[in-house]
């Protein structure tokens, strides 16, 4: 993590004129077309939901904006950020937030996600996140497939770790599309870098072989 000198900050008019909006958050909804990596997740028997988590994380750690954060009102920039995601026990309606940190391939992430998940037995898990602001809040809607969606949050201009979710796939044709969300404080995202983050996710999904 470093400090940014503002003084030499590109972005610096940017990020005052929307840091001093009293909601700077905002919201991207679209489709991602999952056909193949849908194809490629059941032939290798890999969950959806971890395999989706961390090829986001993945794509947003390419994405410079998305490691920024505000701590004691100086802008830092994170050398990577984690993924903090709900998950949900079979049979159980109440989710529980679980984070892991990026591991250095797929299955690597798969296997701790899994283990993490199976042996958390409290829904939040506060000391793990304590001091820490390094992380993508992640959420999936699998039951329905959706067009606009908004998160519940503090109304604290300062909160600047983007949320990301997805819902139910559908068929649309030939292909398998997926409701796609991300919200972020605009004071470090404008729209162009989500459109560099979806091409950086659609990238990195078609490299699945390979991670």
């Amino acid at each position: 993590m470093k400090e940014i000198d503002s003084s030499q900050w590109k972005r610096k008019e940017h990020f005052q004129f929307f840091h001093r909006m009293d909601y700077p958050q905002y919201n991207i909804s679209f489709n991602i077309d999952i056909t193949e990596l849908l194809a490629e997740i059941k032939k290798k028997a890999f969950p959806f939901n971890i395999t989706m988590i961390y090829l986001s994380t993945m794509s947003a750690n390419q994405i410079e904006e998305f490691k920024y954060r505000i701590r004691d009102g100086k802008v830092v920039l994170h050398e990577s950020v984690h993924p903090s995601f709900t998950d949900m026990e079979e049979g159980d309606e109440y989710f529980k937030i679980v984070t892991v940190d990026m591991k250095n391939t797929l299955r690597d992430f798969i296997n701790t996600a899994k283990y993490k998940s199976k042996n958390q037995k409290e829904y939040f898990v506060f000391d793990e996140l304590v001091g820490r602001d390094d992380f993508i809040y992640y959420t999936s809607i699998p039951w329905i497939s959706f067009t606009q969606l908004s998160h519940t949050i503090n109304l604290n201009k300062d909160d600047a770790v983007p949320r990301i979710s997805w819902g139910r796939y559908f068929a649309d044709g030939q292909k398998i599309l997926l409701p796609f969300s991300v919200q972020v404080n605009h004071s470090f995202v404008d729209g162009i870098h989500i459109a560099k983050y979806k091409e950086k996710l659609e990238e990195n999904m078609m490299k699945i072989n390979d991670l």
